[in-house]
């Protein structure tokens, strides 16, 4: 069975296997070499090895080496200022202070070592070891250590953080059983889920999750379908409907009949759209690892000409007075905050909208989907139900309502249309008492039959004048689509046949008009259908009739007025106007598979309300950043300048550096906690 491949920027093959797959949250793959500046820290390690994922260590483990580190520096200045000690002078308070200092030290000195070797030489770590190494050189041992220890603390929170922000992705792939039960002639067999072929029955117990998507052969069953909508409420099912991978079995022994193989089931595309998420970077987070770059060493060169200028200028230069402030400076220009803080904003943005069943390809999207200014919807499957059904039935009494219908839904039963569909779903089970003759399908008008010697017509108008059939009503002034019915010559009557508005059109549009959003409807439906539904919603401007191309043009002449727009829609003929869009969104429970892999972000339970939804995450992540970025630029600057005063001493530096990541951290992953 053909497997799908996942890559990372260079094209390396990362992962092809079930096993692997869900594994890949966890694996350390090849990044850009440098330090925090260059590494990035929403991905799940770095080329040298310095692993944010946590791997599988525990809370308590990953806190180890700062707890030992910590009681080693209270012990020490406890016996300093509080408890003065004879034996503790000398050699002995130095190696005490050593020790304490190796367990948080050691990891980024040999971090420090294997940069260099890869010919990064500014890291984090370098300057981290310059600061604390030059503290001890000059006697302030409580100081270096307390540097290592805080930002050790810091880096651990950072992991921390960003464990959680892939919490609810991982989960995602917590949905795929490695196993199925398969029914094979009338035996169940237990075999893996990415050997079962096309048209396999499985069976599925209660709580077992399903493995492919498939069409439901049991007469109903609920499902829970959270993993994939974010919908708490169960899901209840019938015969004939689609059911997808990683949906849970709630209330009855089901059986499924595979329709889409693994690999291309839609939680698979999902989950490799997620996985690769990362890849497409905001602007914002571009921009600071650019800027982080050449900051580092310009910073490091600025600490060099604090410790070499002032012995020029200043006749009682005392070189260790000089070296500290140079050290504190260091400290402070770490970009931690900055470089942690953004791509883990960004990242807690596409956890928290994947968690409400919106998936985002990439932060980029996220920033796009802020500034969205017009969504452009379209209306058969986006905003309505996308399923037909019998609104109304006009009948003339001279006819057996009943014995009319019957005749009607058998001859509508050898179609498939979506509309034969609506009216057997009415009528119900065919009555086998009837028997049709020479049934002739009509092209562009409908369907004719023979029918106890009589001549039988169900479609259009336009079938009623082909066969000069005489009627009393102007279809033009009905709205729904018609099916006119005639026998024996004689005009019966009409059914009604619509699409219905999704429950939550209305609240959608509402809640774009708060969000000071636009909303125009197209459609290839019949225009006033179209205005009918559009006016039903409060929508102002609406177009049908519409082919694909129509569709681009519309979208082009909104382009054209500088508005960013957002099309959101889910058929296939909608694919070349979700790609021109500024961000395209496809309804993915129903959308067509060219579309979902156009669009930018998918919706999963199809739900219009999460488009106002997406944009707001968009909005909140985006003010978090710029929070964030806020916040490090104003504090680093304000202590830079007292550090390079002499005024600020390294707790300050320690608070300015550590301190503001820890907040810009704590601050990121608020995102994840927020209602939409």
């Amino acid at each position: 069975m053909e497997h799908k491949h996942i890559y990372d920027n260079d094209g390396k093959q990362l992962c092809c296997t079930q096993e692997e797959q869900n594994n890949f949250l966890n694996k350390k793959q090849p990044k850009e070499t440098g330090c925090c500046a260059t590494h990035d820290h929403n991905e799940h390690s770095d080329d040298d090895g310095h692993d944010h994922s946590g791997g599988n260590q525990s809370t308590f483990q990953m806190f180890l080496p700062a707890i030992i580190s910590l009681i080693l520096l209270l012990i020490s200045i406890g016996l300093d200022n509080y408890f003065p000690q004879t034996w503790f002078t000398g050699w002995i308070r130095i190696i005490w202070y050593v020790f304490a200092y190796l367990p948080v030290g050691f990891p980024v000195l040999k971090e420090a070592v294997e940069s260099m070797m890869k010919g990064d030489i500014f890291s984090e770590f370098l300057l981290m070891c310059i600061a604390t190494i030059g503290a001890f050189s000059i006697g302030e041992y409580p100081e270096g250590v307390a540097v290592m220890l805080f930002y050790t603390i810091g880096e651990v929170f950072q992991t921390l953080a960003v464990k959680r922000a892939k919490t609810n992705i991982k989960t995602l792939l917590d949905q795929r059983p490695d196993e199925v039960t398969i029914l094979q002639n009338n035996e169940a067999k237990i075999i893996k889920a990415e050997s079962v072929n096309i048209g396999d029955i499985i069976q599925l117990k209660v709580g077992d999750k399903l493995g492919l998507d498939g069409e439901l052969l049991s007469e109903n069953a609920s499902f829970n379908t959270a993993a994939l909508t974010g919908e708490s409420k169960p899901d209840t099912k019938t015969k004939g409907e689609t059911v997808l991978a990683g949906m849970i079995n709630l209330n009855t022994v089901s059986q499924v009949k595979v329709t889409t193989a693994y690999a291309d089931s839609k939680l698979s595309k999902i989950l490799e759209m997620v996985q690769n998420a990362s890849a497409n970077k905001a602007p914002t987070e571009l921009f600071i690892r650019k800027f982080a770059k050449i900051y580092t060493p310009i910073v490091t060169l600025f600490a060099a000409l604090i410790i070499v200028l002032p012995y020029i200028f200043i006749e009682d230069y005392i070189f260790s007075q000089w070296l500290y402030r140079a050290l504190v400076f260091l400290v402070i220009s770490c970009p931690c905050a900055l470089v942690i803080s953004i791509p883990l904003g960004y990242f807690g943005g596409i956890g928290a909208a994947s968690k409400n069943g919106i998936l985002f390809k990439g932060s980029n999207f996220l920033d796009l989907i802020a500034n969205i200014q017009n969504v452009v919807v379209d209306k058969t499957g986006t905003m309505t139900e996308g399923v037909f059904k019998v609104q109304e039935l006009v009948f003339n009494p001279e006819f057996n309502k009943d014995e009319i219908l019957n005749m009607v839904n058998i001859l509508e039963s050898k179609s498939s249309h979506p509309i034969a569909t609506a009216i057997h779903q009415f009528v119900g089970k065919e009555d086998t008492n009837i028997e049709l003759k020479n049934i002739e399908e009509i092209s562009g008008h409908g369907l004719k039959a023979e029918v106890k010697g009589k001549e039988l017509l169900v479609g259009n108008f336009k079938l009623m004048d082909k066969f000069s059939i005489i009627y009393d009503i102007d279809p033009t002034t009905i709205i729904y689509t018609l099916i006119a019915i005639a026998y024996d010559k004689k005009f019966v009557g009409y059914l009604t046949i619509a699409d219905s508005i999704k429950a939550d059109a209305q609240f959608t549009v509402n809640k774009l008009q708060e969000l000071g959003v636009k909303t125009t409807m197209l459609s290839g439906d019949k225009s006033n259908i179209v205005k009918f539904v559009a006016d039903k919603l409060g929508i102002i401007n609406s177009f049908g009739d519409l082919l694909p191309e129509d569709k681009v043009n519309k979208v082009k002449e909104l382009k054209a007025l500088n508005q960013t727009v957002c099309f959101v829609g889910d058929g296939v003929n909608d694919a070349p106007v979700v790609a021109l869009s500024d961000v395209g969104i496809a309804m993915g429970g129903l959308g067509s598979d060219a579309t979902i892999e156009t669009a930018d972000v998918v919706i999963q339970d199809d739900m219009p309300s999460k488009i106002p939804m997406a944009i707001n995450i968009g909005k909140q992540t985006k003010r978090i950043v710029w929070q964030n970025i806020t916040l490090a630029f104003a504090v680093k600057a304000i202590v830079l300048l007292l550090g390079a005063g002499g005024l600020a001493t390294m707790w300050e530096a320690v608070f300015a550096d550590v301190g503001v990541a820890l907040l810009a951290i704590l601050n990121a992953v608020r995102i994840q906690k927020m209602k939409f």
